[in-house]
């Protein structure tokens, strides 16, 4: 189903989402609100990775934690249903993918701790409504995603490197996309890195770990923003017994707008 005949009101969606009707990439839908990563952990482990979020905001940038057992995102878009909701999720054991489901609802216990953290789909608007182009978004297809050598500050079990998103920009207009996505903090904010993919361990920009490759044109320059697929690679290194993730670039959308968010 084409974005362009997609409802753009988050209920909507996220009813579609639930009924099975629509499974892929959230980039670009519901314009204007809040879309967030999700983390879902053992009670247990929740403290550790509370306090790995903490440390590193970048990638994980806290926007909600839900209360054990509960899949209700009382602040967030409290008519939501954590365990359907999302276009797809992917489940973790001792740091190995196991599966990747439309529904997570069998997977359910009452010591899961889900965490919602900001996404940079949701400062996408905000870049649009100023001339910037995304190549990701005009090609309908997942953003571009790359597992980096710049590690994470380690909290408890948890460590690993970050994943930053990759989104093309003109030059001539690298200097306001700095200034657009600063004034999102929540949803990782100012770009990590601008240009030469080398020097963050990237050793082919064609070809991202996760998602899905754009074209860079010459006049173009790489750059490069903290990823809430994070978390992903930290499972990946760390393995917890358990840990249910979204699938990269298949986001949970909620009700808030996205200029809650923004500090200008």
């Amino acid at each position: 189903m084409k974005s362009s005949v997609l409802p753009t009101d988050p209920g909507e969606l996220r009813k579609l989402i639930r009924q099975g009707e629509f499974s892929s990439n959230t980039g670009g839908l519901a314009p204007g609100y809040l879309q967030t990563n999700l983390a879902i952990l053992p009670k247990e482990l929740a403290f550790d990775f509370l306090l790995f979020c903490q440390r590193n905001p970048k990638p994980c940038p806290l926007i909600e934690v839900i209360d054990p057992g509960s899949y209700t995102p009382k602040e967030s878009a409290p008519r939501a249903d954590l365990r359907t909701d999302v276009p797809k999720y992917r489940v973790y054991k001792n740091g190995e993918m196991t599966n990747e489901i439309t529904d997570i609802s069998s997977y359910w216990r009452s010591d899961l701790v889900t965490f919602l953290l900001g996404c940079s789909f949701t400062f996408e608007t905000a870049m649009m409504n100023t001339g910037i182009s995304l190549r990701h978004i005009e090609a309908e297809s997942n953003i571009p995603m790359f597992i980096t050598n710049i590690n994470t500050v380690p909290a408890g079990m948890f460590s690993g490197p970050m994943v930053v998103s990759m989104r093309p920009i003109p030059e001539d207009q690298i200097v306001r996309t700095i200034q657009v996505t600063s004034r999102f903090p929540s949803v990782h904010g100012a770009p990590i890195h601008i240009g030469d993919p080398e020097a963050i361990g990237i050793e082919d920009i064609t070809r991202p770990d996760l998602g899905d490759p754009v074209e860079i044109k010459e006049s173009e320059v790489p750059i490069f923003w903290a990823c809430g697929v994070t978390p992903q690679s930290v499972a990946m290194n760390s393995k917890p017994p358990l840990m249910i993730t979204h699938s990269p670039g298949h986001m949970f959308i909620t009700d808030r707008r996205d200029e809650e968010f923004s500090v200008i």
